[in-house]
């Protein structure tokens, strides 16, 4: 008998940008590191003799919580990957809640006839990590394996290794980063240990992203907001929505005693909308306005770095932890252009926002020079070798 830990990646992108991450390649966040940290004290004392993760990069980074202190080599094996999204991969949820409302009730209440658009339905990855798991464990007969998987892959596991009916689908729990599930395989089948299901008990608090999230409780009062994105439009919106946030920003950081320059932003904002109708961003919570950013393509283009000159939350938003939101739209942005940096711009006396930045992290790299007010240069890494 083989035993399996079956492991879900720890937290990557996707969780905290809000974005639909199936085959997109995210990054694990730094809440993530200290999961997979917390992963590695629980597995220090368990014998393994052999580690598979999935091909991609977040469950590839997790496992290194057991194959590396435990010197073994990481096999993967593309079958592991979560349900493939299709169109929908790297959009915002917020987006396809607007846009595909239909489609989006469907896979949030487990319907067997969901499908992503050109993707994945649940029982093709439910029926491909089957496979998969059942194929790898096959291959170690009485030695003791971990497996690293993402959410929806293992959940839709669990409802064949557990014979739910798909009707049922819906009843499934739902697992938190990095959480632990011991399965075993003996004669071609794959039986749960009904006492190790889905446990994340090696994290605090502090550090699980299921917390802070609500999408999964039965209670449904408290909603995440998702944000969805849309180019500015420049005829009807440069001054009722962009000057007006722009001036707000300039009043609320620098004091009404320092003149604001409408004319200089009009014009930046001008330039960068002529090289991307996305140069200007504007947030949208449902119908309503909750943010902007602005994206330029060339300063610190040979940095191999992307510029935010502006990164604004409404300030009726502000206490909804919206603007990480924002940082996400700009990975997603300025990641296919090569870009492996992110860089912007903030006054060091704007302690809510250095808070924000580094919180996310954004590090100091320098100043800038010849400015009106003095500026702090903060840059964040967003490339997949380190």
């Amino acid at each position: 008998m083989t035993t399996i830990y079956l492991i879900r990646h720890a937290e990557a992108e996707g969780n905290l940008y809000r974005r639909i991450h199936g085959w997109y390649d995210a990054l694990i966040t730094d809440n993530g590191f200290a999961q997979i940290a917390a992963l590695q004290r629980r597995f220090q004392d368990i014998p393994i003799d052999a580690v598979w993760s999935s091909d991609l990069y977040r469950t590839m980074t997790t496992a290194r919580a057991v194959y590396v202190p435990k010197g073994l080599e990481l096999h993967t094996d593309p079958g592991l990957r979560e349900v493939h999204m299709g169109d929908w991969e790297d959009k915002p949820w917020g987006e396809v809640y607007r846009f595909d409302a239909d489609r989006i009730a469907l896979f949030n209440r487990s319907d067997p006839s969901w499908q992503a658009p050109n993707g994945d339905s649940l029982a093709q990855v439910g029926e491909r990590v089957h496979a998969a798991l059942c194929r790898i464990a096959g291959g170690y007969p009485d030695k003791t394996i971990a497996v690293f998987c993402h959410g929806t892959a293992i959940r839709q596991l669990l409802a064949m290794v557990k014979g739910v009916a798909p009707q049922d689908w819906h009843k499934m729990g739902h697992s938190e980063n990095t959480a632990v599930t011991r399965l075993f395989y003996d004669g071609g089948r794959l039986t749960l240990d009904p006492d190790l299901e889905l446990d994340a008990s090696h994290l605090p608090e502090e550090i699980r992203t299921m917390a802070r999230q609500n999408w999964w409780r039965k209670d449904r009062s408290v909603r995440d907001v998702n944000l969805w994105y849309r180019p500015l439009d420049w005829e009807k919106e440069k001054e009722s929505v962009y000057l007006a946030a722009r001036a707000e920003a300039w009043r609320s950081t620098h004091g009404p005693e320092l003149a604001f320059d409408g004319e200089g932003f009009l014009r930046d904002a001008q330039e960068h909308l002529s090289r991307s109708p996305w140069g200007v961003t504007v947030a949208m919570s449902g119908d309503e306005f909750a943010g902007l950013l602005q994206l330029d393509t060339r300063r610190y283009q040979e940095l191999n770095a992307g510029y935010i000159p502006f990164c604004y939350i409404a300030p009726s938003r502000r206490d909804q932890n919206l603007g990480v939101q924002l940082i996400g739209q700009a990975v997603s942005f300025f990641r296919p252009l090569g870009r492996d940096k992110l860089r912007l711009r903030c006054a060091p006396y704007n302690d809510r926002a250095q808070h924000f930045y580094q919180k996310y992290g954004f590090v100091k790299v320098g100043e800038e020079q010849g400015s009106r007010v003095p500026l702090d240069i903060l840059e964040k890494y967003i490339g997949y070798d380190r």
